[in-house]
């Protein structure tokens, strides 16, 4: 059955024959999915720059026993501007491999693609601070997947002026509440940021902002979040934090 959709190559891989490469794409109909491109390691292909990590093309797809055949594909979007800066690089590979532990495989993602090509975007065009970015992608997708944390109010109590957040429970708690519980204590602005980034609808999700040391430090609780509730690390993550 031949399937055309849009996708973003959030992984490549060449040592497969010759001329052939193998990806992992995030696409809007069909989730994660991992396909094989033939030939287009060779550079008089079309298929070739199409089919390169961070290029956003349209796909059209044969499905086989285990896994994907690309037929043909169009380049939509390169994002050369990321590639210009090991920083953004860093963080857009970092990107792609969240993205392919949290979308869904196999069943539509278009939320999860349009977060993806939103950050990109704001990357190659500079307009965003970094761990705003990294901030926003990283509790997006998380809520996409069904690890929503709960911001509005205290766990405890229900006051909604808590002042302590829990990676492992993933809960707000307020300065009576929280004792023992071990919780990364929050800013009144860092606060607001986290239920803007968890509440506001995705048109709306990157429009704030915040001084230097406070997005900092956001950028810090939705990382401290991720890895308690996934359990794992990412070796893109170790990379960016490297070099920045």
């Amino acid at each position: 059955m031949k399937i055309t959709t849009d996708a973003l190559i959030i992984r490549e891989n060449n040592n497969i024959g010759e001329s052939d490469r193998f990806v992992t794409a995030l696409t809007r109909d069909c989730g994660v999915i991992r396909a094989s491109v033939r030939g287009a390691r060779n550079l008089k292909s079309r298929n070739s720059t199409a089919t390169q990590l961070l290029c956003y093309s349209r796909l059209t797809l044969y499905k086989g026993r285990e896994k994907y055949i690309v037929d043909d594909a169009e380049p939509l979007n390169v994002f050369f501007k990321v590639r210009e800066n090991l920083d953004t690089l860093a963080l857009a590979q970092y990107f792609c491999e969240l993205a392919a532990v949290l979308a869904p495989p196999e069943e539509p993602a278009e939320e999860a693609l349009r977060l993806l090509l939103n950050s990109l975007h704001y990357l190659a065009e500079g307009s965003r601070p970094l761990p705003l970015l990294k901030a926003v992608t990283e509790l997006r997708l998380l809520c996409q997947a069904g690890y929503m944390p709960a911001v509005a109010a205290c766990a405890g109590c229900n006051a909604e002026n808590g002042g302590w957040f829990s990676p492992v429970q993933g809960v707000l708690l307020c300065d009576n509440c929280h004792g023992t519980v071990s919780a990364v204590p929050l800013s009144p602005s860092v606060l607001a940021a986290m239920r803007h980034i968890v509440y506001a609808p995705f048109e709306r999700c990157f429009a704030f902002s915040l001084p230097e040391p406070e997005a900092l430090a956001l950028g810090d609780v939705a990382e401290r979040f991720l890895l308690a509730q996934l359990g794992r690390g990412f070796n893109t993550l170790e990379f960016y934090h490297s070099i920045t």
